[in-house]
């Protein structure tokens, strides 16, 4: 009889051994998951704050490039404020034919701006909407793993 129990301790013990490397091989596969879903998520949101800086200087250098294009000089710029500058290429203006061609070329590159900006910034809401979908996802997976888990070890208790 006493042979007996310390057999069925023995065999009890042997399966939560098993049960616990099973939950530690979960507890493991769960913590990479998370790792890759976070490696996931700074790689992309690396991508996205070097395509906002290649966006600043793409911007930068196109305004340099309109205002040579428009006989401003950026030294005229740098030198005075921005109302005396703009001062400066209103009195370079001989007729209404120039100021209004000076309009369009300015409300062209408005709306080309305001395009670019609104396209990064559907690029930035679908990024962060995918990876908190994906990141739900990945909690949700876990917690119901988990919760089978709990299950398994109270029928099995």
């Amino acid at each position: 009889m006493n042979q007996d129990l310390t057999q069925q301790w023995l065999t009890e013990i042997q399966v939560l051994k098993e049960q616990m490397a099973g939950l530690q091989g979960d507890r493991d596969a769960a913590w990479e998951s998370a790792q890759k879903w976070r490696q996931l998520y700074n790689t992309e949101a690396e991508q996205r704050r070097t395509d906002a800086q290649l966006s600043q200087q793409v911007i930068a250098s196109l305004k340099a490039d309109l205002h040579k294009l428009q006989g401003l000089e950026v030294k005229t710029l740098a030198a005075g404020t921005p109302v005396t500058a703009i001062q400066e290429e209103i009195k370079q203006l001989k007729s209404v034919e120039d100021l209004q061609a000076q309009l369009i070329a300015v409300i062209k590159e408005r709306s080309r701006l305001l395009q670019a900006l609104k396209t990064e910034q559907d690029n930035h809401a679908q990024t962060r909407n995918s990876l908190t979908t994906a990141l739900g996802d990945a909690i949700d997976s876990l917690t119901r793993e988990r919760a089978s888990k709990e299950e398994e070890k109270g029928k099995n208790s």
